[in-house]
């Protein structure tokens, strides 16, 4: 729609992709320039705020109170069953994306009309630039991912077959960390601190869960792919991620103070797993 067009136009402005615009429109328009780049930003600011990272947001608190309402059946907050297997284990690697004959990982998708594509694509970007997956736009292929706003952030992990719904829901999941979160569920990676050597890292405080939503910190049978145990992994929960009295659920060892759970970008080691899984 002409609405949606416009919306995705101003949020491109904001993401500095059309600067070559404004610098030809400067040259020949110097006049009204100044006039004109303000109001249009603020026209900008007023539809994309709801879409920007800030670092005043609780992300993973985010993830669980919009999924708290949703109709799907979810492990670990965001996770769509059924599990029909381990994370990352996956003999026959059906459960992965193909390679083409260039040596990426083509995984087809589509978007809904509620968002604006270009904030889609400026969560894909990081896989595009650090990795050999590629998201590319649908055509006729049998399995895609379709990103759609539904009642909140999740996704099933790895390759599903058919039509596989990531949901980022425009009432509070469309950050840029949290679509890579999602994403990356999607190319077959479950939460860090459900991986099997979790122990040695961090703390589960079993006392400040519920025990209906204990069992979303058992820990996976995962294939570590011999890289570290990453605190800052974009797929870390934070601290209190289901606490039923705002203490720590999960405490970094041996230093408490280590921060987890940011939603900014992928980490150098989500990247490396990343390229190690699907051998980049």
């Amino acid at each position: 729609s002409l609405f949606s067009k416009r919306t995705c136009f101003l949020c491109m402005i904001l993401k500095g992709e059309l600067l070559h615009f404004y610098v030809s429109f400067y040259y020949h328009n110097e006049s009204i320039y100044f006039w004109i780049l303000p109001s249009l930003l603020l026209l900008g600011l007023s539809q994309a705020v709801p879409l920007m990272e800030t670092q005043h947001v609780d992300i993973t608190r985010n993830i669980l109170t919009i999924n708290n309402g949703s109709r799907e059946l979810l492990v670990e907050g965001d996770i769509v069953l059924p599990r029909t297997r381990n994370a990352l284990v996956c003999p026959s690697n059906n459960c992965f994306w193909k390679k083409s004959s260039n040596g990426l990982v083509l995984v087809p998708f589509t978007v809904s009309n509620d968002f604006c594509e270009s904030v889609i694509a400026g969560a894909m970007a990081t896989f595009h630039s650090k990795t050999c997956i590629r998201f590319v736009s649908r055509t006729f292929e049998a399995d895609y991912l379709s990103i759609q706003s539904r009642d909140g952030c999740y996704s099933a992990v790895g390759r599903q077959g058919g039509v596989q719904v990531v949901s980022l829901s425009r009432n509070g999941c469309v950050y840029h960390g949290i679509a890579q979160h999602e994403l990356n569920h999607a190319l077959g990676f479950y939460h860090e601190h459900t991986r099997s050597d979790r122990d040695r890292y961090v703390r589960i405080n079993w006392a400040n869960i519920s025990p209906t939503m204990q069992y979303n910190f058992n820990k996976e049978n995962t294939n570590n792919l011999n890289t570290p145990y990453d605190y800052s992994s974009v797929m870390h929960y934070g601290k209190t991620a289901f606490s039923i009295n705002g203490q720590d659920t999960i405490t970094p060892i041996p230093d408490p103070s280590v921060p987890i759970g940011q939603r900014v970008d992928l980490s150098a080691i989500d990247i490396k797993r990343i390229n190690i899984l699907y051998n980049c």
